[in-house]
């Protein structure tokens, strides 16, 4: 083995890097192996002496052919028959038929149980038909022989002199990245070093592919680094770092294959488009989409017909990518090429179907599917359910379930996942017993759906007992089980409990993935925790998961909904190319802070830059003009969405208009657009009308909305509240012990209003109904002091704002208890003089304590940042983000 020894003058990438390799592990003789195939070197010396005289390269002139027929051996086969005909063969001289007999030759061999010779006879020679050598390790296994024997076979071989052009050192490669064989590879590449021959393009291709296996993507990335003309090894650069999730380099990889006009093949292109999808790279994929479809085209002028796989792979790729339109536009195309969907299409299009919402044209496919006879195919039949579940239609993804031949791991998860989605356990309960009697085990995705559905819907107990069951089952709980739960406590607004298991995963060892930092994020978004969210933003950059798109829109949203617009703006731009859903974010992020315009210009911004809003765009832009009181632009944007976009406005988008008309004083206006709306009003409707009724005191419409919400809301509290407070301002005492009374009667509990603070790492909850702070006395000291400077320079207690039948001496002491002032001013009596002041509070500011607040900042010269159950409020030198429009 003295040959293989390793060249240390010329780099060879950790060879011997323990000072030795261990050898490969012989397989276990097999019982029907014969003794005669033990010693290979005399077996060799018999059956090739007169090639194995001398080192040449083979395959030489003459060898193995001239052997007519080997049907003689059709009829009894031995080992010993075979070998005779073997020598048989050697000894013609006609190469004519040379390939057919190495084929037959080693068919033979693999079948009687001889794999060395089957081995010896790959490696010496006959014609070079490298589609079938590449089929050879198939073939090997298949008849049970260890792969292991090959790479035996080989070493034998280059001891006894034989040498290897390098399409086979190639194959060899190969088999070393297969098997994980770490030395041999080294080996090989150093005896090539030596020998002068790692020049050739295929042998570095596959040296690449074996380091990036074995040895990792660096190691690699060292070798390309070291090739003269790299220009012809670029799709293999490529492709190894895109499977190494190297998605920066391979991109730079790519643009340097345009620059160096060499083309891309499908493959190269197909891993493009997904890892651009994975990644949210938008502009980078659709740059790839335009090269793939050239590609296209130049196939067909070139008179070469795509078929039907380069079709699926266009599907697959675009698919992938999130490039959904493009993706029915191929199918239009390949329709008219000749070309019908088969059972690889069609999964491609359901989920290009399922994103763009065309469950019409999802029913279409499913009739196509019936009629050509797809149904078959268990990927087919899962993403029907999938589509089926995605459009809640839970009862038609069960009857497909239902009808499916061959139900696998994937079908049984979509199907018990909607069901968890919808909250009905009992079914997906029922359904993982129906799995386990069919003999199909639960995997951890089922498992983590369950987590998942269980901590959704707030069962968290129950959410961590699956963690246990998991553990039972032999499975190891993972990230995705931790982070199933913590996302579901985030998303169910359980942000306490969300950051109480992240610790227990740390705990036990888990560390997040980018996933996990995208729950943590929205939870302290939702706690308006900016400390530990700045802390979180920190995690991701150590970890690389900064540059995540949804890590990026979940750092947009913590900052935004932290009282920090600026930082969030700052994430915003950092990025070259943002998705949909960070601009989205970024504009609801000045919507909530009152800062209409500017949500509106960055909504002109993102048109130019060709990104086409969906819903929530909408949504984002309304509440900007809503909360800035646009009414002109909120009317303009509302009907642009049906007639320029062609998305029908939603509940939420009906909401926002009802609420910028009614609080401009447009009541009649609100209430005529309530009674045209082409969908029934819900509380959400209802709740904005009495809201604006409440702040005009226009009783007669407030009575109405009153009653549907009663009616649609019976257990909610704020409902009750907003009609005592309407009938209190209009000293309707009668009606507001009515309502109390009716609340006492459905036992409906008024909420619990709270503001809290955060100072270093404590918060300081102050609620009327809670026990009372530690510093109470001090607090109110410092409030009455405040009250006293304010009043100087022009602050009037708003008495109105106090619904108690009590003097007026009285509502003004009533008002200095509201949580927020108390909250305000213990962050003045206990943080920096020029550090802003963060307070949250549950529910809305009311005008008073928005009067206030704006006078503290004026009077004390600090910024105060106020998020109330609605919005932010922004207060600086006696002035409101909001400009009094809340």
């Amino acid at each position: 083995m003295d040959k293989f020894a390793p060249f240390h003058h010329h780099y060879n990438p950790l060879i011997h890097q323990n000072g030795h390799c261990p050898p490969i592990q012989k397989p276990k003789p097999r019982a029907h192996s014969s003794p005669t195939s033990v010693s290979l070197a005399s077996t060799a010396t018999s059956l090739a002496a007169s090639t194995l005289s001398s080192p040449v390269m083979y395959p030489s002139p003459g060898i193995l052919s001239g052997f007519g027929s080997l049907d003689g051996l059709s009829d009894v086969r031995t080992l010993g028959s075979v070998k005779a005909m073997h020598s048989q063969v050697i000894k013609s001289s006609d190469k004519r038929t040379s390939e057919y007999m190495a084929k037959t030759l080693i068919t033979f061999y693999l079948e009687l149980g001889d794999f060395r010779l089957a081995a010896m006879v790959f490696f010496l020679g006959f014609a070079r038909n490298y589609a079938m050598w590449s089929n050879f390790l198939l073939e090997f296994k298949k008849f049970g022989g260890d792969p292991i024997e090959i790479l035996e076979v080989f070493k034998d071989l280059h001891c006894l002199g034989v040498n290897f052009d390098g399409r086979l050192i190639t194959l060899v490669l190969k088999i070393c990245a297969s098997l994980m064989d770490l030395c041999l590879g080294l080996e090989i590449h150093a005896s090539l070093i030596k020998k002068g021959l790692e020049g050739d393009v295929y042998v570095k291709g596959a040296l690449m592919k074996y380091y990036g296996r074995c040895w990792g993507v660096d190691t690699a990335n060292k070798v390309f680094d070291e090739i003269p003309y790299q220009d012809n090894l670029l799709n293999e650069a490529i492709m190894i770092n895109l499977k190494n999730k190297r998605f920066v380099q391979g991109v730079d990889l790519f643009k340097r294959m345009q620059f160096s006009f060499k083309r891309a093949n499908a493959a190269t292109i197909l891993k493009m488009l997904q890892a651009c999808g994975k990644e949210g790279a938008l502009n980078e994929g659709q740059q790839i989409h335009g090269e793939a479809w050239s590609l296209l085209q130049e196939m067909e002028s070139s008179g070469v017909t795509p078929d039907l796989v380069t079709w699926n792979c266009l599907l697959s790729g675009h698919a992938l990518h999130g490039l959904y339109k493009e993706v029915i536009k191929i199918l239009r195309k390949m329709q008219i090429a000749g070309f019908r969907p088969n059972s690889q299409s069609i999964p491609s299009i359901l989920q290009a179907v399922i994103e763009l919402g065309f469950f019409t044209f999802g029913k279409e496919i499913h009739g196509y599917v019936l009629r050509n006879g797809l149904d078959f195919d268990v990927y087919v039949g899962t993403s029907l359910i999938d589509m089926y579940l995605k459009n809640d239609r839970l009862n038609s993804s069960q009857l497909i379930f239902d009808n499916l031949k061959n139900k696998n791991i994937f079908s049984w998860n979509s199907l018990i996942s909607g069901y968890l989605f919808k909250g009905l356990f009992d079914d997906a309960k029922r359904l993982l017993t129906q799995m386990k009697q069919e003999g199909v085990k639960p995997d951890l995705v089922t498992w983590n759906s369950l987590v998942s559905g269980y901590s959704i819907w707030g069962r968290n107990e129950e959410a961590l007992a699956v963690i246990d069951d998991i553990r039972s089952s032999g499975l190891t709980p993972n990230v995705v089980s931790w982070t199933s739960l913590i996302s579901g406590c985030s998303q169910r607004g359980n942000y306490r409990e969300s950051l109480e298991f992240f610790i227990r995963m740390k705990q036990e060892g888990i560390e997040p993935n980018s996933t996990t930092v995208s729950s943590l994020l929205r939870t302290c978004g939702g706690l308006s925790l900016l400390q530990k969210g700045k802390e979180i933003h920190c995690l991701s950059i150590r970890k690389c998961f900064h540059e995540d798109a949804y890590v990026e829109t979940a750092l947009i949203d913590m900052y935004s909904k932290s009282g920090d617009l600026k930082s969030a703006y700052g994430v915003f731009r950092k990025r070259e190319n943002q998705t949909l859903a960070s601009w989205n974010c970024m504009i609801m992020g000045f919507a909530i802070y009152g800062l209409g315009r500017e949500a509106i210009s960055l909504f002109q911004e993102m048109q130019k830059a060709d990104i086409l809003p969906d819903a929530i765009t909408f949504t984002a832009v309304l509440s900007g003009c809503k909360n800035s009181g646009l009414i002109e632009e909120g009317w303009k944007y509302f009907d642009s969405m049906d007639k320029e976009y062609g998305i029908e406005p939603r509940i939420e988008h009906y909401s926002c208009m009802v609420d910028l008309l009614g609080r401009a004083g447009y009541l009649d206006e609100a209430w005529d657009f309530i009674q045209a709306m082409p969908i029934t009003p819900d509380a959400s409707i209802w709740s904005a009308f009495l809201r604006s009724c409440h702040v005009q005191g226009h009783m007669e419409f407030a009575e109405v909305a009153g009653k549907e919400l009663l009616e649609l809301e019976p257990d909610n509290s704020a409902n009750y509240v907003l009609m005592t407070n309407l009938y209190a301002m209009s000293n309707r005492w009668d009606d507001v012990e009515r309502i109390k009374d009716l609340m006492v009667e459905k036992g409906v509990k008024i909420r619990q209003i709270w503001s809290w603070i955060q100072i270093d790492d404590r918060v300081h909850v102050f609620s009327a109904g809670d026990k009372p702070h530690p510093d109470e006395g001090q607090i109110y000291f410092e409030l009455y002091q405040l009250v006293s400077e304010m009043k100087k320079v022009g602050y009037v207690p708003d008495i109105n704002c106090v619904y108690q039948n009590i003097d007026d001496l009285e509502k003004e002491k009533v008002l200095l208890s509201h949580s927020e002032k108390l909250a305000i001013t213990y962050g003045l009596l206990n943080t920096r003089n020029s550090a802003p002041i963060r307070v949250v509070k549950n529910t809305r500011i009311c005008p008073d304590c928005h009067t206030a607040a704006k006078f503290m900042s004026l009077v004390r010269s600090r910024e105060i940042f106020l998020r109330d159950g609605v919005r932010f409020h922004h207060f600086k030198d006696g002035s409101c983000s909001c400009n009094d429009h809340w």
